[in-house]
């Protein structure tokens, strides 16, 4: 059990949902470094269990899903097999977004490839009480996720961008392509081309970006272990949706805006998660969504 004072703990967590890394909360709250990364995966794997739970049955009637990069310890190229065996390497996050309540109902952590486009898929299906309109981008491998996971029980699309080049000068050199139109793509159903959108889903990425600092891009605050990384999105994901006020939802929470919620948690409510799990002693990393930690739900 972590022994920090509530007090010490609802600082240290309001530290890192609002974008600071490990070393800054550590400096900002004068927290043991291992101890904040303790408190990190504990109330990370809390947060996973309760969103695994609580996401169910939900009467979304719209979906949007995207793909977030990030790494871990170095990035792809340069991750010898030693270190690759260890987790290190490029890692994705698969994110699902009802763009009418902002909620998240699912996310996954894990590879880019079609296995993990299934398994995703699937998870979303399960979630979700009604039909809905899907849209995801032009990632091949959604092409057979979707059927797989809804069958033809879905009305689904893809909006595929279409890049220009960039000019590679000093001043553009981390810039990506300038995007100079959109095809949409009518795949199962009939899905309403004016809902078929990836932008709030997108949006929502310059979140996670802004709200992790792992995920922020061209600083050196990258994960050192694919387990601090996943247990930082769970925190996340549950701090979004529970406890982040949105304004263009009226001041509710997107949890709030989904009937979850009666009304926009604190961080004190949210650690609360962390201690009904130490009533409640839960195997580290059951419910975190890694490779490596799912083998462990066996046990």
């Amino acid at each position: 059990m972590n022994r920090l004072s509530p007090e010490k703990r609802a600082q240290v967590i309001a530290c890192l949902v609002e974008g600071n890394s490990i070393r800054a909360t550590v400096r900002m709250t004068g927290v043991a470094k291992n101890t904040v990364t303790k408190l990190l995966v504990d109330l990370g794997t809390a947060c996973s269990v309760h969103l695994d739970v609580t996401m169910r049955d939900l009467r979304c009637e719209r979906v949007q899903v995207d793909e977030l990069w990030a790494f871990v310890g170095a990035k792809q190229r340069n991750v010898s097999d030693e270190k690759a065996a260890q987790g290190w390497g490029d890692v994705w996050t698969w994110v699902a977004l009802d763009p009418d309540t902002k909620l998240v109902p699912t996310y996954r952590v894990g590879g880019r490839d079609p296995e993990e486009a299934i398994a995703f898929m699937r998870d979303v299906a399960a979630r979700l009480r009604n039909r809905v309109q899907l849209t995801t981008d032009g990632h091949r491998p959604y092409l057979t996720a979707v059927p797989a996971a809804f069958g033809n029980k879905v009305d689904y699309a893809q909006l595929v961008k279409i890049y220009g080049s960039v000019d590679r000068d000093r001043a553009a050199r981390y810039s990506p392509g300038i995007c100079i139109g959109a095809e949409r793509h009518a795949i199962i159903g009939n899905p309403d081309k004016a809902h078929v959108s990836t932008s709030h889903v997108e949006r929502q990425n310059l979140t996670m970006r802004m709200s992790m600092r792992r995920f922020t891009r061209l600083t050196n605050a990258f994960s050192k272990k694919v387990e601090n990384l996943t247990a930082a999105v769970s925190l996340h994901f549950a701090y979004y949706n529970f406890c982040r006020v949105h304004q263009s939802l009226g001041g509710k929470t997107p949890a709030m805006a989904a009937g979850l919620a009666d009304h926009p948690w604190n961080i004190s409510e949210l650690i609360g998660l962390l201690e009904s799990a130490e009533a409640t002693p839960i195997k580290r990393g059951r419910y975190v969504k890694t490779r490596e930690q799912r083998r462990a739900i066996s046990d």
